[in-house]
């Protein structure tokens, strides 16, 4: 990179609506100046508290390194929001750069053997230091952050770890680049009834609207995008059809050339076991979950197996039932992956008398949106208002202020929601800033929490409004359940702030939230049809609820045999055939050849993609346990909006970030830790 081109401050200035960046000041050939500058502040930060020559305390050291890097911190938000969220190749061409940069520089840090020293002095000290639980939990994540960096390593394990991590983040960034690619790359454009049978309006028309951005007016475009590709293979009457988007939708990352994401697998899967001994430890798995609530492997392994078991089960029940549909058609095929959605639609109409495609009219984006904002305010007491005009990241997102009970501005939140071929797939909440309470280096005391969610919804066509699946509708409140968890965060220090919690924790504020969505009185106020505004009938409300367990024995399959795959990568020998090992995985539990892994290995973004869920994949399903537990506490008051429950929840899960052990929060909560029963009976999986 080069340090010719002048500055921008508007990455590390930001000077818009209450904070915000001014997005429309920065051009892509900003950053890289912006990161070599950034880069050499913060190195120069880390050695003025790694040289100081007074004695190490809390404030010099711990809260010194907690508020150093705010340019990189600041310029890196940014930077990795494009990359994620509204890509092109100059971004990605950085994003191969830098990722390596990145890791190279804060493993520079991890091994500096000054600052460690202070940092151990502190860790050793720390019962006459007089710190709070937060503070203690503070010191811990930082002294346990560099001994995982290596910093009592000896200087050549050293400089192997730091190799192994810089070449880690270059693999990941090119694996998410080739997913993307691929998913960018394929159509599949329709013309004819006979092409279209089966798809209702508002899927001709998404589809539309897709092909016409692609310069193909007048046709219809499958593309690779789940908004897309799910209710194709849904509601499309032509197997051929679904077969081939089916199959080009798990081949992802899997179809040989440039973006084949095979081999960075096998070399990703070597270096992750090569680094796990290096820090002493059996496995990288083992490594991963050392501060997760799981702990071990074999604890993992054995939530994963219990379910595992009853789900494939009643996955068994539910092709049975499918194949009885099949042949009252005439046919003789077996149920095949391409063919399981779109059976099970047609059982869901037998057995409940409704379907996906009755249901999406009631279910405006728009209207979605205002639920989960009226949750919020029922459950937290704060309120969202849309701010127009304040220029974001890309044209279609939206910008709303959030206030507590007071009018007091306790957060910015950014919403995301409309796929779009820049984008990589999925949904997830980030942060520009995250909430705390110190004071910076500028004077200034604590900071806003800017808060963002990204969806991948099909657009609709100009002047229509976006209709939505139900496991869209849920996905929304997923994700502004983890953006809740940093609007109300209330912390100290920035290191545990919001979601700054440990992995297979983090996602119970969101997996609760998805709760309220089917809350009769929610669903009753919000799911108005989009052409009359009548409330869906109460008959289809009923059938909805009825139907909520259908099909579970299918999407428990999906994400148990995606996660033990997981953890099977990370506990087993290293092969150099990652393929080999996932088809001996999923033959050795059992996998019904009518369904597919959720995520197939090479385009496995939480795994591969950035190591934030490998050998973490299961997490979801320990967050599951949870949230099923926790929203049984509100269940058991008779009201899903409790007053005294609603603040028990804020106070000791949504505001309190990682400054207290998970456990600990749960069960000052809940006054108990959960067994999986709840989990399961809300799936419908219980004996």
């Amino acid at each position: 990179m080069t340090t010719s081109t002048p500055l921008n401050p508007a990455l590390t200035s930001w000077t818009g609506h209450e904070g915000l960046p001014r997005f429309d000041l920065v051009k892509d050939e900003d950053f890289a100046p912006a990161f070599d500058a950034a880069f050499r502040e913060h190195e120069a930060e880390i050695d003025a508290i790694a040289d100081n020559p007074a004695a190490p305390t809390f404030d010099n050291t711990i809260v010194a390194l907690e508020i150093a890097g705010d340019a990189l911190s600041r310029v890196s938000s940014i930077f990795w929001n494009k990359a994620g969220a509204d890509t092109n190749e100059t971004i990605q061409a950085l994003e191969r750069e830098i990722a390596p940069k990145m890791s190279r520089h804060y493993s520079k840090i991890g091994m500096n053997a000054a600052l460690f020293k202070r940092i151990d002095t502190l860790w050793e000290g720390r019962q006459a230091l007089g710190l709070d639980l937060e503070a203690t939990r503070v010191l811990e994540r930082h002294w346990k952050g560099f001994v995982k960096s290596g910093a009592k390593l000896a200087k050549p394990e050293q400089e192997r770890l730091a190799a192994i991590n810089e070449k880690l983040a270059g693999l990941g960034a090119k694996f998410g680049q080739n997913v993307l690619a691929d998913e960018k790359s394929w159509v599949l454009f329709l013309d004819s009834e006979e092409q279209l049978a089966g798809l209702p309006d508002f899927l001709r028309d998404a589809m539309a609207a897709v092909a016409e951005d692609r310069g193909q007016k007048g046709k219809f475009a499958v593309t690779l995008s789940r908004s897309i590709i799910e209710p194709f293979l849904t509601f499309s009457d032509n197997r051929e059809l679904r077969e081939q988007a089916f199959r080009a939708w798990i081949a992802r990352g899997e179809n040989g050339g440039e973006t084949d994401n095979r081999t960075l697998i096998a070399e990703m899967l070597t270096l992750r076991a090569e680094k796990a001994k290096l820090l002493g430890y059996e496995n990288f798995a083992s490594l991963k979950l050392d501060e997760t609530m799981a702990k071990t492997p074999d604890a993992v392994n054995g939530l994963l197996m219990q379910v595992w078991e009853k789900a494939v089960a009643r996955a068994r029940e539910e092709e049975a039932e499918l194949a009885r549909l099949v042949a009252g058609e005439g046919r003789n095929h077996d149920v095949m992956p391409w063919d399981w959605r779109h059976y099970a639609e047609k059982l869901r109409a037998e057995k409940f008398s409704f379907s996906e495609g009755e249901l999406k009219p009631y279910l405006q984006l728009e209207k979605i949106i205002e639920a989960c904002f009226d949750v919020a305010k029922r459950l937290f007491g704060i309120t969202a208002t849309e701010k127009k005009g304040i220029a974001a990241y890309h044209p279609d997102v939206r910008v709303f202020e959030i206030k507590d009970a007071s009018g007091k501005l306790v957060a910015l939140f950014l919403g995301d929601y409309f796929a779009r071929p820049s984008k990589r797939s999925g949904a997830w909440m980030s942060a520009f800033q995250s909430q705390h309470k110190l004071k910076l280096k500028n004077g200034t005391e604590g900071e806003l929490p800017i808060i963002y969610n990204v969806c991948n919804f099909a657009k609709p066509a100009e002047g229509k409004p976006a209709l939505l699946s139900l496991d869209d509708a849920r996905t929304l409140f997923h994700e502004f359940g983890h953006a809740l968890h940093g609007m109300l965060s209330n912390v100290t220090y920035p290191s545990v702030s919001g979601t700054g919690v440990s992995r297979d924790f983090v996602e119970l504020p969101s997996q609760l939230y998805e709760h309220w969505l089917t809350v009769p009185e929610i669903l009753k106020r919000y799911a108005v049809h989009y052409q009359t505004g009548e409330p869906m009938p109460e008959a289809l409300l009923d059938k909805v609820l009825a139907a909520r367990t259908f099909n579970s024995g299918f999407t428990t399959v999906e994400f148990t045999s995606s996660a033990l795959v997981d953890m099977a990568y990370h506990t087993a020998e290293v092969t150099a055939e990652p393929m080999a090992l996932e088809a001996k995985k999923l033959d050795e539990i059992g996998m019904p050849k009518s369904i597919v892994m959720r995520h197939r290995s090479p385009h496995f973004l939480h795994v591969f993609s950035g190591d934030g869920y490998s050998a973490g994949y299961y997490s979801y399903m320990w967050s599951e346990v949870l949230d099923a537990d926790a929203f049984a506490a509100f269940e058991e008051t008779g009201n899903a909006f409790d007053a005294a429950m609603a603040a028990r929840l804020k106070d000791n899960i949504y505001s309190v970030g990682g400054s207290i052990d998970p456990e600990d929060a749960y069960k000052a909560f809940r006054g108990k830790l959960p067994s999986p029963d709840a989990m399961l009976a809300k799936k419908g999986l219980a004996a």
